[in-house]
């Protein structure tokens, strides 16, 4: 679950369209945040679906993020600006460590600071399918990257599903149903306290900071 998170990170396309690239400009034009409910799929190299989840997610500039799943299994990772933190209550265990470039790979990334996507990719936009433009993102160094594609799907309504590839052959596809732009976040939900009694694996450092990968 934690690992097709941060993973959560070419063909000409019909001129009949706006296309993927003017979809994903106009999607995150004037945009400090965002919130959509999701469905995870994770397929295996043969194609059949390993596991399934449901929940929500949260974007926040420059770098903040919380994505919680809901079913089957409860998770909370946060991301404050300063570090990752992720909760698994089932095992009353929390794991904590430096935000770092890492979290700058992942194509959910560049929703928040557009940017930052052709400084990270390299971007081409594929050919329209399933009523979708679509965007291909590659990393421009594989070697740091967990993933090595991702496809963006754009609708009218904005980004409909992502997809990222890894280099075993595994497929993770993100579907989102119902984006709220600049919604008026909580103040905790970008924070994270650790529960009584939960064991805390990681250290925290004061005054880590989240540095974009720059050229």
């Amino acid at each position: 679950m934690i690992r097709s998170f941060f993973i959560l990170l070419a063909l000409t396309a019909s001129t009949a369209h706006a296309g993927a690239r003017q979809q994903m400009m106009t999607f995150t034009k004037n945009l400090q945040g965002l919130s959509s409910p999701f469905e995870q799929t994770v397929y295996n190299p043969a194609g059949k679906a390993t596991e399934k989840s449901t929940g929500l997610l949260k974007l926040k500039a420059p770098r903040q993020f919380r994505w919680q799943t809901l079913k089957p299994y409860p998770q909370t990772i946060v991301a404050d600006g300063n570090h990752i933190w992720i909760y698994d209550p089932d095992l009353e265990q929390v794991t904590v460590r430096n935000q770092s470039a890492e979290e700058s790979n992942s194509p959910l990334a560049v929703l928040i600071d557009s940017s930052e996507m052709d400084r990270q990719f390299k971007v081409t936009e594929a050919a329209t399918s399933n009523g979708l433009e679509w965007l291909l993102l590659k990393p421009k160094k594989p070697d740091e990257a967990p993933f090595e594609k991702a496809l963006l799907g754009f609708s009218a309504q904005g980004l409909v599903r992502m997809e990222l590839y890894d280099g075993l052959g595994q497929r993770t596809v993100i579907s989102f149903t119902q984006w709220q732009r600049n919604p008026k976040f909580a103040a905790t939900d970008f924070t994270f306290t650790p529960p009584k009694g939960a064991d805390v694996v990681g250290d925290v450092t004061p005054g880590a900071t989240v540095t974009p990968i720059r050229d």
